[in-house]
């Protein structure tokens, strides 16, 4: 049964790793706004196919993060 278990484990590891490592990072550049359209250039565009849905992160702004 303990072999099973940690086979099961190892498999979800194995997947989730994987999974993760298809996420592809690509730099773009914002080119205009106008309301909620936003066009971007960005390299290897042609990646990217019409109905694509992507996670944009925004820049962060502001001074320095202080520690304890």
């Amino acid at each position: 049964m303990k072999k099973v278990l940690a086979a099961a484990f190892v498999l979800l590891f194995v997947v989730g790793t994987a999974s993760a490592s298809f996420a592809a990072k690509v730099k773009c550049t914002v080119e205009s706004v106008e309301g909620d359209k936003v066009t971007l250039t960005c390299e290897d565009a042609d990646k990217f196919k019409s109905g694509d849905e992507l996670k944009i992160t925004t820049p962060k702004k502001g001074g320095a993060v202080e520690g304890c």
